[in-house]
């Protein structure tokens, strides 16, 4: 398995999907400078831009980690079986996750905490399965942390509006609420303190709760920054957003505040949805970020 280790803290990618998510660049990050993606085609192609149909390939994956004893996944991905009448890449989905999930020695019950970084579509898809008619949840012994901000946001009950339009219909329903009425849920602000090494921090924008996870732990750093990146260029070009930010003003200036950030601290910056190495280091260029360099994970379009 792709494994490394932090400090104290060892990190394993567990995947779902890598491929195309039918978007071109244009489409998928509308404000992003189109001479970016021609300049950087090398370091993009083929595990961030496929170079024929110039659609963007992503990855869905789950982060291991093992921190004091426990067993923590962060983002749970799209899930299976699930109606997704609004995003048909997502819908229907039968993965092979919870077998990568026990060739890295995790079954369902040995999982203490899962991270929900925010509520989307493919980040909650694996905190429950569907068992006979019902969808209970997958981890049954896990604490689910879950940022109150997006837990209000997405309620149907709320009654709010967002720029997925239906993009997230069914999410709350099969996806959160199972596991809120089982009672497996803790809703958190601001921040949370994991452990010595991990806490949870609020960082809005592409959602109200999106949240990034720091790791502390020797003279290693990371932060786990969720939909903050979901390609290399928004590292190059940070003011690019995606075509899925709730509040794009504010999803820019966190984007700038965690990367100076990483970059200050020499952390470890990881996506969820990087194909590729997965994660990189930055660093300060100019007004920008640059890739100084990448973690050890074998990219996706290696392993077939």
């Amino acid at each position: 398995m792709d494994t490394i280790t932090l400090g104290d803290v060892t990190l394993t990618r567990v995947r779902e999907y890598f491929g195309p998510v039918d978007m071109t660049p244009e489409t998928f990050f509308p404000d992003s400078p189109a001479k970016a993606w021609e300049d950087h085609r090398a370091l993009l192609v083929p595990d961030f831009l496929d170079d024929g149909t110039r659609i963007v390939n992503s990855a869905v994956q789950t982060w291991l980690l093992r921190s004091e004893g426990r067993t923590i996944l962060v983002d749970t991905g799209v899930g299976n079986h699930k109606e997704r009448p609004y995003a048909p890449v997502w819908s229907r989905m039968d993965t092979g996750f919870l077998d990568n999930l026990a060739r890295a020695g995790v079954r369902p019950e040995d999982v203490d905490i899962v991270i929900n970084t925010h509520l989307h579509i493919d980040h909650v898809g694996w905190n429950t399965y569907l068992d006979g008619r019902t969808w209970v949840p997958t981890f049954p012994n896990a604490t689910y942390l879950m940022p109150k901000d997006d837990f209000d946001f997405w309620n149907p009950e709320n009654g709010r509006t967002s720029v997925l339009g239906r993009g997230n219909q069914n999410v709350f329903e099969d996806s959160v609420a199972p596991v809120h009425q089982a009672g497996r849920t803790l809703l958190w602000e601001d921040s949370h303190q994991i452990d010595a090494a991990l806490r949870l921090e609020s960082a809005p924008g592409h959602t109200p709760g999106s949240s990034v996870l720091t790791l502390t732990s020797g003279t290693d750093r990371a932060v786990f920054v969720g939909d903050l990146l979901h390609s290399p260029v928004q590292i190059l070009e940070p003011d690019s957003n995606s075509c899925f930010c709730e509040d794009p003003a504010q999803a820019r200036a966190t984007r700038r505040k965690i990367l100076g950030w990483a970059a200050d601290n020499h952390a470890l910056v990881v996506p969820a949805h990087l194909g590729g190495h997965g994660a990189a280091h930055v660093v300060r260029h100019g007004g920008k970020f640059a890739i100084k360099d990448w973690a050890s994970f074998a990219p996706y379009t290696e392993q077939g």
